[in-house]
C-alpha cells in the first residue's frame, strides 16, 4: 500500500520517511515540482538558491498527531523587472504561505469553532487529537469573510434578547432564499432603518406588531409593503378574548346555574354543612396524656421566654444582647417581634392503621354502638392489626360530642371550575378540532353568557378571514366588533386600526414571520452554547456562518 494516497497528500509531494518523534507521527516529504513559479510574475525558475524545510501540522491520523516536514526550494526569478528576486517554492493550496498548519486542518478547526464556540470547541479538539487553543478557534471564526448581501426584495425582521427583558438585538432574514442576511446590535428604529436604506430594492417587510420596526420600515423602506405577522395578530386577539372571559366569569357561572331545572337548583341550595365539623379523612385520635403534658410544658416555657424577652426589650436591650441572655437566636427574636407570640399550630394528621376502618366505626357509632371493646372486636375481624388503645383514643372526640361527618358528595355545578385561561382555547380553535367534551363545554359557556356567545362568533369570523386570506372583509368585521360594545375587543380594534394597512396585508398576502421565528430559535441555541461569554461580533459571525 502506498503511503501518499492513505495520507491524501497532494501531487507534487513525495514521502521519504515516516517515524514517531515525541509521540507525534512525523512525515518527511520533498517537493517534486519541476520548475517552481514566481508568485509575482508566474515565471518558472531555472536556478535554485537554497533549500528550506517547512514544518506544518496536519490532521491527526487515527487519533495520532501528525507533523509534516516538507523540504522546499528557494529559487531565483530570472525576470529582470520582477520585484521578487528570490522566492520560496509554494505548495498551495495544500499549505498557504507562512502557514504553520495545512489548509484542511485550518478548515476543520474553523468548522469546529462555528459549531461549538471557543471553550466547548477545545473539549472537542482535545478528543480528536488536534492541538489548538480557544483563542485560535475564535480567530478562525472572526477571520471568515462576510458575504455581500446583494439584491433582496422580501425581508422578515424580528428581535431577540441578549438578556431577557433588558437588551435586545435584531435579525434580518431573506424570505425568498431563507437565508440570514444580517444581525443588528439593537432593535431601535434608527438602526433598522439605516440597514434598509442600503437596500432600496426592498418590496416587502414582514414584521411583528411592534412599533419600532413599523417606524423603521416607514423611514428606511417607504416604498415597501409592510406585513403584520398573522400569528402575532391572532395572539393579540387571543389575549383580548381571555380578558373578556375573565371579566364575564360571574355572568357565565350565574347563567349556567339559571339554566338548571328547579329540582337541580333546589338540591344545590339545600346542601348545607355544619359550621364546625371534622371530616372523617381528618379524624385524629385524642393525644396521649404524657405527650399532651410535654406539649403543654413546652408551650408554657415558650410563653415564659416570650414574656422575658418583652421585659428585656422594654428595658432598652437590643436583640443581640437579649438573644445572648435568653439563649435564643437573633432571628427568632426578630420573628417574635414581627409576628407576636408563636402559638401552637394545628398539627397535620398522620397516617394510621385505623384509617381504613374509620368510616365503619363512625357508622356504628351513629347507629348507637358506643362500646369501644365491641367496635374493636368487629374491626379486628375485618383485618385491623392495631391496638385496642388506639381505637379508644379515636373514640374520645366522639364521646366529647365533636361532629365528625362522612365526606359529602357535592353535586358538580356546571362551569364551577371555569377558567378563562383554559376556555380561551375553545374559542380560538376551529370547531372541527374540538372533541365532544370540549364542544359541550363551549356550548354551555355560550348558552350561559350573551357576551361569550358574541365573542365566539366574532373570533370564528376573524379566524376564517385569517385562514382564507380574506383581508377585504376586515372593515366589516371591525364594524361588528364596535357594535358589540365588548370593551376588551375595542382595545384590539384600536390597535388594528392604528396599523391597518399592515394588518390587511398580513391577512391577504402569503408572507409571514414564521421563517424568522425559526431563525431566532436557531440564534438562541448558538447564543446559549457560548455560555453568555460571547460578545456581539462573535455571535454575529457564528450566526451568519452557521452550519
Amino acid at each position: 500500500m502506498k503511503v501518499k494516497p492513505v495520507l491524501a497528500l497532494p501531487e507534487g509531494l513525495e514521502v521519504t520517511d515516516i517515524e514517531i518523534i515525541d509521540e507525534v507521527l512525523t512525515i518527511t516529504a520533498v517537493s517534486t515540482q519541476v520548475h517552481p513559479c514566481c508568485p509575482l510574475c508566474g515565471t518558472p525558475a531555472l536556478r535554485v538558491h537554497s533549500r528550506y524545510t517547512r514544518q506544518v501540522t496536519d490532521l491527526p491520523c487515527s487519533g495520532q498527531q501528525v507533523r509534516l516536514l516538507v523540504q522546499v526550494r528557494k529559487c531565483f526569478c530570472k525576470v529582470p523587472d520582477c520585484a521578487r528576486k528570490i522566492f520560496m517554492e509554494r505548495i498551495t493550496p495544500f499549505v498557504e504561505p507562512w502557514a504553520r498548519v495545512t489548509r484542511r486542518l485550518y478548515q476543520i478547526v474553523q468548522i469546529l469553532g462555528l459549531a461549538t464556540g471557543g471553550r466547548l470547541g477545545i473539549r472537542v479538539t482535545d478528543r480528536l487529537g488536534i492541538q489548538t487553543t480557544r483563542h485560535t478557534l475564535l480567530r478562525r471564526i472572526m477571520a471568515l469573510p462576510t458575504e455581500p448581501i446583494g439584491q433582496v426584495s422580501q425581508i422578515g425582521i424580528d428581535d431577540f434578547s441578549f438578556r431577557r427583558g433588558r437588551k435586545f438585538g435584531t435579525i434580518v432574514v431573506d424570505l425568498q432564499t431563507h437565508k440570514m442576511l444580517d444581525v443588528l446590535p439593537d432593535r431601535t428604529a434608527d438602526t433598522s432603518a439605516a440597514w434598509m436604506l442600503l437596500h432600496p430594492e426592498i418590496e416587502i417587510v414582514s414584521r411583528d406588531r411592534g412599533g419600532d420596526y413599523a417606524a423603521a420600515a416607514r423611514k428606511g423602506a417607504p416604498q415597501a409593503t409592510q406585513i403584520a405577522d398573522r400569528f402575532h395578530i391572532y395572539k393579540n386577539l387571543t389575549e383580548a378574548v381571555e380578558l373578556t372571559l375573565a371579566r364575564c366569569r360571574a355572568e357565565i357561572r350565574k347563567g349556567a346555574f339559571d339554566a338548571l331545572s328547579e329540582e337541580e337548583k333546589k338540591g344545590r341550595e339545600e346542601l348545607r354543612l355544619p359550621t364546625e365539623f371534622i371530616s372523617v379523612e381528618n379524624w385524629k385520635p385524642a393525644p396521649d396524656p404524657c405527650t399532651e403534658r410535654e406539649r403543654l410544658s413546652r408551650q408554657a416555657e415558650r410563653q415564659d421566654r416570650y414574656e422575658q424577652v418583652a421585659t428585656l426589650r422594654a428595658q432598652g436591650l437590643g436583640n443581640a444582647e437579649i438573644a445572648r441572655r435568653v439563649g435564643l437566636t437573633a432571628r427568632t427574636l426578630e420573628n417574635w417581634q414581627k409576628k407576636g407570640f408563636p402559638g401552637a399550630g394545628r398539627r397535620r394528621k398522620r397516617p394510621s392503621m385505623f384509617d381504613p376502618y374509620a368510616r365503619y366505626v363512625l357508622s356504628r357509632w351513629e347507629q348507637g354502638c358506643t362500646n369501644g371493646l365491641q367496635i374493636y372486636r368487629e374491626i379486628k375481624e375485618q383485618g385491623y392489626t392495631g391496638t385496642e388503645k388506639t381505637v379508644y383514643r379515636f373514640l374520645v372526640p366522639l364521646r366529647k360530642n365533636q361532629r365528625i361527618i362522612q365526606k359529602t358528595v357535592v353535586p358538580h355545578a356546571p362551569l364551577q371550575d371555569f377558567s378563562a385561561h383554559d376556555a380561551v382555547w375553545l374559542f380560538v380553535r376551529g370547531p372541527a378540532k374540538l372533541d365532544e367534551k370540549e364542544q359541550a363545554t363551549l356550548t354551555a359557556i355560550c348558552q350561559a353568557s350573551e357576551t361569550a356567545r358574541t365573542t365566539y362568533q366574532l373570533v370564528q369570523e376573524f379566524r376564517d378571514m385569517l385562514h382564507t386570506r380574506s383581508g377585504e372583509k376586515l372593515d366589516d368585521w371591525l364594524s361588528s366588533v364596535k357594535a358589540s360594545q365588548i370593551r376588551e375587543l375595542q382595545s384590539f380594534v384600536t390597535g388594528v386600526e392604528r396599523d391597518k394597512a399592515a394588518v390587511v396585508a398580513g391577512l391577504t398576502l402569503p408572507q409571514n414571520n414564521g421563517l424568522v421565528e425559526g431563525k431566532v430559535n436557531k440564534l438562541k441555541l448558538i447564543k446559549r452554547m457560548g455560555y453568555g461569554r460571547a460578545e456581539f461580533p462573535l455571535l454575529r459571525q457564528r450566526v451568519l456562518h452557521a452550519l
